[in-house]
């Protein structure tokens, strides 16, 4: 049995996600691994909220709550919506976890063991208004780069550009606004991740079967300006994981926490510990995903991220796991992702823009949503959500070809019929080519599921389903019935057949609607290994209901109120 692990990029506390968030990781990460589990493998699906940071603290500040309590609450918010969209998570954990912490720690006492930690005295802002450090997402001002108003201190947004808070030109402080600002001597930790560059790089030339995407961003990293350079691991911030060396306190780094993008990635290992916690397990249980010594050694792990993230893990996660040099998995596989715009514009927390993953269940079911931003996952490129392409895609795809194919075949066998499957009559030359096209297309969607190509298998899937809507269209039982019955019966019992069948393949995509189609045939969900095989699945006689209308269409004023609804400010 094949042993596979699968990380999403963990989203952020700080705020419900939007559409663009879901399907830059979570929602492409679960197809990958429905399709696994449905192959036979042995799946470990992992996510978690990253807690830590200065966006869990502004938010909580926000809110006018202690962060611990925002980010217990939200996190709890976090796991209903991935739970209302079907995100099919073995563990969704949190980073502030005793284990994270404790992970954490062990990793910087490896790191620094090894050599590739060291202690930097730095200028870093205090504000005289806040009375404190300003961390780099505190501070905001002008981008030195492209000029861009709104820049924080460790990056631009709008031009990506990683920046240091003292770079900025009219710094302001991100909690009061003040200008009153002044640079101190403080210490700090850096991973010395220039001295692995040379092991990195040779790493990464080797993924040659990695998307362009992530190996670009990572050679980008190791290769322009003078490379790359070692990067702060502490904050001065009270909310995170306090800096200790192993388990012993570390002298001078007192009121220190470990900087967020350090602890966050770590935290897939820690989810993992969570998840056998909770399961009663032993760590055994755990670390044979991710300890070489332990058998990771034959285990898949695979990591679903927006392109923004790529650096984090093909660089930095990669050189602590490399730093550590205590048997610890290092990632096989990274698939990342290019941004989803909105409606010609982006997505807008504090404009009201877009639709946001609450919003969206509010408004139609989970499979509406992730059919259409499957269908459009920015693989190659940026892609767009318009709710004119939305309703095309409800429509044309959902409504008329799957739902339809279902409910015409289920509601005429019924009606000529009864709820069974039909006797009489043989297959011949128009069923045989059905199975042949069937056969085809099927290797071809398991290809590209194999290989993460999440548009061509949701193309391959929705010509799967089209082949047998075009095959019942040109049969036309109901004409065929008043002529020859038994005809007209064997054309039903083989396109019901279709259905359970369609049921297996849809469910990495549509898994309520599979499961509908699933249930309606009386029958369990199970791959197709074979096309042939598997359209005797239903015997003659066996019982079956008519699925209610499976997917309702979008109508022209539905689609106009919505457009306006989510338009913004």
């Amino acid at each position: 049995m094949t042993r596979t692990l699968i990380t999403s990029a963990l989203p952020y506390i700080n705020g419900i996600k939007h559409l663009g968030n879901l399907v830059g990781s979570q929602l492409p990460s679960d197809v990958y691994a429905r399709y696994c589990r449905a192959m036979g493998h042995e799946v470990m699906y992992i996510c978690a909220t990253d807690e830590h940071g200065t966006p869990a603290e502004l938010a909580a500040a926000k809110a006018g709550q202690d962060v611990a309590d925002f980010c217990a609450e939200m996190h709890q918010t976090q796991a209903d919506l991935a739970a209302g969209f079907r995100l099919s998570f073995d563990h969704f954990g949190r980073s502030s976890s005793p284990q994270n912490h404790e992970l954490t720690q062990y990793f910087a006492g490896k790191l620094a063991d090894n050599g590739l930690l060291e202690e930097v005295s730095e200028k870093q802002v205090y504000s005289n208004a806040d009375g404190r450090y300003l961390p780099d997402r505190y501070i905001e001002g002008e981008c030195p780069n492209c000029g861009s108003a709104d820049a924080r201190g460790d990056q631009c947004e709008n031009c990506t550009k990683q920046l240091s808070p003292t770079d900025l030109i009219n710094p302001r402080s991100a909690i009061s606004g003040s200008t009153d600002l002044e640079v101190r001597e403080t210490k700090h930790l850096y991973l010395r991740q220039s001295k692995l560059s040379e092991t990195l790089d040779k790493w990464i030339s080797s993924k040659t079967d990695w998307p362009i995407l992530t190996t670009s961003i990572a050679k980008k990293w190791l290769h322009d300006g003078d490379g790359l350079q070692d990067r702060g691991i502490t904050r001065d911030l009270d909310w995170g994981v306090s800096v200790k060396r192993g388990t012993e306190d570390w002298p001078g780094m007192e009121g220190k926490v470990f900087y967020v993008w350090f602890d966050a990635p770590i935290a897939y290992i820690a989810a993992t510990a969570e998840w056998a916690a909770a399961q009663g397990k032993p760590a055994a249980d755990w670390e044979r995903w991710w300890r070489t010594d332990k058998g990771a050694d034959d285990v898949n792990y695979v990591q679903f991220m927006g392109k923004d993230n790529v650096p984090f893990h093909t660089l930095s996660f990669p050189a602590t796991i490399m730093g550590a040099d205590d048997n610890w998995k290092l990632v096989d596989f990274i698939k990342s992702f290019n941004y989803l715009n909105y409606d010609g514009g982006q997505f807008s927390t504090s404009k009201g823009r877009g639709v946001f993953m609450n919003q969206a269940l509010d408004i139609l079911p989970s499979d509406y949503w992730r059919w259409w931003l499957l269908t459009n996952v920015p693989e190659s490129s940026d892609s767009e959500f318009t709710w004119e392409s939305f309703q095309n895609g409800v429509n044309k795809d959902l409504a008329d070809v799957l739902g339809n194919f279902v409910s015409r075949i289920t509601k005429f066998c019924r009606s000529k019929f009864g709820e069974e499957v039909p006797s009489g009559g043989e297959y011949g030359e128009a069923e045989a080519e059905v199975i042949t096209q069937l056969t085809e297309r099927l290797k071809s969607y398991e290809d590209n599921m194999a290989k993460m190509e999440v548009r061509k298998s949701a193309s391959d899937l929705r010509a799967i389903w089209a082949i047998g809507n075009e095959y019942l269209q040109a049969a036309a039982p109901w004409t065929l019935f008043k002529t020859d019955p038994d005809a007209a019966a064997a054309i039903v019992r083989f396109a019901l057949n279709l259905i359970p069948i369609y049921a297996a393949l849809s469910e990495p995509f549509i898994p309520d609607a599979a499961k509908t189609m699933a249930t309606a045939m009386n029958t369990p969900s199970k791959w197709p290994t074979d096309i042939a095989g598997a359209l005797e699945t239903l015997p003659v006689g066996h019982a079956f209901t008519v699925p209610e209308n499976m997917f309702a269409k979008i109508t022209d004023d539905a689609r106009d109120e919505m457009q306006a609804k989510f338009a913004g400010a």
